[in-house]
């Protein structure tokens, strides 16, 4: 078992980011990975808008970079996931290991009770790590269609972030999947740049707010395939085409249609049912800290405050020594530069709660 001031779960810029700023506070962290280090900007071949990068960055080597600079400043990595916490008392407990003959993808697929019935004979041995604080930077991932080629061709034509990726597909034809607020954003987000775009939406009315349905309605760049579904995505070292079934009261309508590029936006999954019976989530599954931009999160801050009229521990969930950044907790912005910044509160927020105790 290892002992630490500051345990990071994670990865990620987020994680990344909280390792370099505790480390060069000689907290001499330790960061728990998880089993996809790097979180998603590892699916993304370019990164142009992240500061420092006039000529763009690609996305695995900006994670293995920051990763590299956590370690240079004294993070210890530990490539491993964490399977169970308790945070009951200080100091927390992680643990990382499976029950014999438990894979980690049967881990990932269990639901209850079988996942708690792992979770209690994982808590039936020593734990890995101590930790007198814990940041969570666990992150989200986008919700997939589930159709064949999205895997992949992700990062090549594939996409889940229009507000990243826009900008490549000047003058290209486009399509958007879903019909939720998050697609007429990633809509808006095309139009500047992409020659056409076309929503498709499994329904014949989005679910999207009326401002932003008339936006997306009104611009005569936009169409829109309703009762519809991409059903395979097709190319060869990028996306040409993508296959499409529409449906109406006169039957089924399979289309082949060419395609530069297809962003998916039908939703994201908060990387947070770890922690669901020990923190506080919101309604979508987000960890609520004092900066969440919730009412949840206002109701927090508004709580926290001290004599000077600040919030105290902005990054500090519902139990005091735990600390939470990026996309686990970002309803909202979901962009690296967001999640760094979270993480860089985060580590500090902890080094200051260690010393004011």
């Amino acid at each position: 078992m290892q002992q630490t001031q500051v345990a990071i779960i994670g990865s990620g810029p987020a994680g990344f980011t909280a390792g370099i700023y505790a480390a060069r506070a000689a907290l001499a962290p330790i960061q728990i990975t998880g089993s996809k280090s790097g979180g998603q900007l590892m699916w993304t071949t370019d990164v142009e808008n992240y500061p420092g990068f006039p000529n763009g960055m690609d996305g695995p080597q900006l994670m293995m970079d920051m990763r590299a600079q956590a370690e240079k400043f004294g993070t210890t990595m530990l490539d491993s996931q964490v399977t169970a916490v308790d945070f009951s008392a200080r100091p927390f407990k992680l643990w990382t290991n499976y029950p014999e003959g438990v894979t980690l993808e049967e881990y990932e697929r269990a639901q209850s009770p079988r996942l708690d019935e792992i979770i209690s004979q994982i808590k039936a041995t020593p734990p890995a790590v101590e930790a007198e604080t814990v940041i969570i930077t666990t992150g989200a991932e986008s919700i997939m269609l589930g159709v064949p080629g999205e895997m992949e061709f992700l990062g090549k034509g594939v996409s889940t972030c229009a507000v990243c990726d826009a900008a490549f597909y000047k003058d290209k034809v486009t399509y958007v999947s879903g019909g939720g607020d998050s697609a007429m954003e990633d809509t808006l987000a095309l139009i500047k740049f992409a020659k056409e775009v076309t929503v498709i939406h499994r329904r014949d009315t989005f679910k999207a707010s009326k401002i932003m349905q008339e936006r997306v309605l009104s611009n005569p760049k936009v169409k829109v395939l309703w009762n519809s579904t991409i059903t395979e995505v097709k190319g060869e070292d990028k996306v040409t085409k993508i296959m499409v079934k529409t449906t109406s009261s006169t039957g089924e309508q399979n289309q082949d249609l060419p395609a530069d590029g297809v962003f998916i936006a039908i939703g994201h999954k908060p990387m947070s049912a770890l922690f669901e019976s020990q923190l506080e989530r919101d309604s979508h599954g987000y960890l609520v800290t004092r900066v969440s931009h919730t009412q949840a999160g206002v109701a927090k801050a508004q709580a926290a405050l001290d004599d000077s009229s600040l919030v105290a521990f902005p990054t500090m969930t519902n139990i005091a020594g735990i600390f939470a950044a990026g996309d686990v907790v970002d309803i909202r912005y979901k962009q690296a530069i967001t999640a760094a910044a979270q993480g860089c509160m985060a580590a500090i927020d902890a080094e200051r709660f260690l010393e004011s105790r």
